[in-house]
């Protein structure tokens, strides 16, 4: 269970970075929103992924090959 909570930590680091590198840089507003909108969305996928992992785990299956 520690794997995917550290990979998840670093994806979400790596994308406040990323959206960080565009509010500073970036000069045009629709640059800057987009720099901040996209980062925001896939991070909120990847934390949303992994509390569903999490219950799976929790569920007694370790993966997904169990509902085959």
């Amino acid at each position: 269970m520690i794997a995917p909570i550290v990979i998840v930590f670093l994806t979400v680091a790596y994308y406040a970075a990323f959206g960080v590198f565009f509010v500073k840089f970036a000069t045009p507003l629709i640059f800057k929103l987009i720099g901040i909108i996209v980062p925001a969305a896939l991070s909120a996928a990847f934390i949303w992924l992994l509390v569903q992992r999490i219950k799976e785990i929790k569920g007694g299956e370790e993966d997904d090959l169990g509902k085959y």
